[in-house]
């Protein structure tokens, strides 16, 4: 009974059997310290041969195999001598089991002399002893010995068996030795031996390590039924051999051809080689899946500058920009490599994205010092930085000081949504005629650029002739970006009709993008119908964009529908969809201030609430009651404290307004896109303070002069 159980790998219920027993027998001790060591449970299965002996009763020399290997198995040295010794005082040490299991024992704890006079003792000896010997080599890292021992057994005339053949494509793997590689191979394939997984996958792994991929892929395409073992072979041969792209091919047939799940030793393979981490977090940075890229990040045991510049790319791609930065100065201030292009152009997409002036400065003042800054790429992806940080000065000088051989279309492109972005349409199209008289090729992103410059700045016709003449001139389809740009057109000027028909006959299926203009000109249109047409449509794609939802519940408050603000705010929550905290930042005079919607806690707040009032007055607007609603008066009152009057831009309007020069622009940053009380209220104290303000959302600039905003009241 207790041997049924340990041989169906029941060791639980064997060893609470064994309690029950009377251990008087020696072969029950065997029985069960077979089974802790075939469990791989060695250092238990030591215990028990101690408590065997200390309840008196012997070993005998099927105990000790067992033992030995145990010993091997935990590293346990001293274990083993101690075990040896017992055995020549029983007079076993000519067994010849227990000898094999001592060769592997000694081999494996570093001990290859006793493994090699145990054997040159050995009085008979069996394929396993040779085996033994052969792969003790190659455990203590000497794979010529491991072939001259197997020589020795050919010459001996010694039968060769399928795991003599393994050891030796081992030791010439070992030692990178392809013409005995390639000698045993024809040795095995003349003498018919039966390729298994394990021979072919020995084979495979001798080519990659001899630097042979070729060879080894033939072979392994050669095999007709591979299994995962033989595929993780050749897996880890690309990688060896610093073929990633092949390597995950590899790994793409395996699945989609044998339909076979990648274990533990495929995404070893994967994970240990940095040019395979590093493509993997790249990978996992463009399909937005970051924390897995991070995983692979922080466990890497080596990084190169590649892999630090894929972990930066992979923040700023997914919108991370302060990860994007904090990475990016770890880089420098914790590692002994020089940023190169690569790192800088991908930080000052991270510094786009904060969008804040000293610390663009900052950076621009170190790529200068770097001898980077004359670069075309790092140029045009400063021309980005310093127009999403409301610099267009500083942009344009940029571009005009690269030379005509370094701009390429990416340059024109760029100025152009530079200017595009802060409202100044009709700049665009000169630019794009410059472009063409330079001899550039407007190209689909171009398009975007020229497209967005109409729909921001609401220049209809033009934006429709440029779609034209993006199709039937230039033959370039358009893509969704561009089709959404048309759809901002339509329906600024609340042409729903036209708009619903232009996405019913688009080529592509609509994306929140499309949804989210149609959208956007609902609520500034007042549409209800159409914006449940839109939101219908958001709410199919399973869309996490909270705003989308956010816009929506405000349109139904101010129609006064709560059941359906109810609604709204209830799918937000069962989509785990948590409303985006507003703050807005300024920075005055080398420093950076925040501030959040409703904030009191900062130090020194309470005088930019006490401008706030004297500014709220001079606009002529009501301390709490801003906007048209039809909210209940209950909930009016429960609700003043959160009035758009304390919302964050405005905080940092004040603030900036004490803390600049009479006279000069303030430049805000918001997080999220402006309400429209704030839009009014901006515009209002530009007038009033005769102050220009310039206020960037994700998508554009607000320029506010003279009570006026460049985006013409629609956004």
């Amino acid at each position: 009974k207790l041997l049924s159980l340990v041989n169906s790998g029941s060791l639980d219920n064997a060893l609470q059997m064994f309690e029950t027993m009377i251990k008087s027998s020696t072969f029950v001790w065997n029985v069960i310290i077979r089974g802790l060591v075939d469990s791989g449970l060695f250092e238990k299965a030591i215990e028990f041969y101690r408590r065997m002996q200390f309840e008196g009763t012997k070993p005998d020399k099927f105990t000790f195999p067992f033992v030995i290997k145990a010993c091997a198995g935990f590293f346990c040295l001293n274990a083993g001598r101690n075990v040896h010794s017992i055995i020549i005082k029983l007079g076993l040490n000519l067994d010849i089991y227990i000898c094999n299991a001592l060769i592997i024992m000694y081999a494996k704890v570093g001990c290859i002399e006793d493994s090699e006079k145990i054997f040159e003792h050995m009085l008979i000896r069996d394929i396993v002893s040779w085996n033994s010997m052969i792969s003790g080599y190659i455990s203590s890292g000497n794979g010529w010995e491991s072939l001259m021992c197997f020589r020795r057994m050919q010459t001996l005339g010694v039968e060769i068996d399928r795991f003599s053949y393994i050891s030796a494509f081992n030791a010439c793997a070992l030692e990178g030795c392809l013409l005995h590689g390639k000698e045993i191979f024809s040795h095995v394939l003349k003498n018919g031996v039966e390729l298994d997984s394990m021979i072919q996958s020995s084979i495979i792994d001798m080519f990659g390590k001899c630097g042979e991929v070729d060879y080894a892929e033939r072979f392994c395409n050669g095999i007709s039924h591979k299994n995962v073992v033989v595929w993780n072979a050749m897996i880890g041969a690309y990688a060896l051999n610093e073929k990633s792209i092949e390597s995950f091919s590899c790994l793409e047939k395996m699945q989609d051809v044998d339909n076979l799940v990648p274990d533990a030793v495929t995404k070893g393979y994967l994970l240990s080689h940095l040019v395979l981490e590093t493509a993997l977090i790249d990978m996992y940075g463009k399909c937005g899946s970051l924390a897995f890229g991070e995983r692979i990040f922080f466990h890497m045991k080596k990084r190169n500058l590649v892999s630090w510049n894929a972990m930066i790319a992979a923040y700023v791609q997914n919108s991370m920009d302060k990860e994007a930065i904090e990475t990016f100065q770890k880089l420098q201030y914790e590692t002994y490599y020089v940023p190169d292009e690569m790192t800088f152009a991908s930080i000052l997409s991270a510094y786009a994205g904060i969008a804040l002036p000293k610390e663009g400065k900052q950076i621009h003042c170190h790529i200068f010092k770097s001898g980077f800054s004359s670069g075309t790429f790092i140029s045009n992806a400063m021309i980005n930085m310093y127009a999403k940080c409301g610099d267009l000065d500083s942009a344009q000088r940029i571009f005009d000081n690269m030379l005509c051989e370094g701009k390429d279309v990416i340059s024109w492109n760029t100025i152009i949504m530079a200017y595009a972005i802060h409202g100044f349409g009709e700049y665009c199209f000169g630019l794009f005629s410059d472009m063409k008289n330079e001899g550039y090729e407007p190209n689909e992103s171009t398009f975007v650029s020229i497209l967005s410059a109409c729909s921001i700045a609401g220049i209809f016709e033009q934006g429709w002739n440029y779609f034209d003449l993006m199709k039937n001139y230039y033959g370039l389809d358009p893509g969704i970006e561009h089709y959404g740009c048309m759809l901002d057109l339509l329906g600024r000027f609340g042409d729903f009709e036209k708009a619903k028909t232009f996405i019913e006959e688009m080529p592509l299926a609509p994306t929140h993008r499309i949804w989210g203009s149609l959208l956007s000109a609902s609520r500034h249109h007042k549409n209800i119908e159409m914006a449940e047409v839109a939101a219908e449509g958001i709410f199919s794609l399973n869309n996490d964009n909270a705003g989308c939802y956010v816009l929506l519940s405000n349109m139904y408050a101010e129609v006064g529908r709560w059941e359906d603000v109810e609604r709204v705010r209830l799918l937000m929550k069962k989509r785990g969809l948590v409303r985006i905290k507003e703050c807005s930042i300024i920075e005055c005079h080398g420093k950076t201030h925040k501030f959040r919607n409703y904030e009191k806690s900062e130090n020194g707040i309470k005088f930019v609430y006490d401008v706030l009032g004297v500014v709220s007055r001079s606009i002529g607007e009501n301390l709490y009651l801003c906007g048209d609603t039809k909210f209940k008066v209950s909930s009016l009152l429960k609700t003043r404290a959160n009035s758009p009057m304390w919302h964050s831009v405005r905080l940092a309007i004040c603030f900036g307004l004490i803390r600049t020069s009479i006279g000069e622009p303030l430049i805000i940053r918001k997080n999220v896109r402006i309400c429209e009380d704030c839009h009014s209220a901006a515009k209002k104290i530009s007038l009033v303070t005769g102050r220009e303000i310039f206020i960037g959302d994700p998508q554009m600039y607000h320029r506010f002069k003279d009570g006026r905003c460049s985006c013409g009241d629609y956004w």
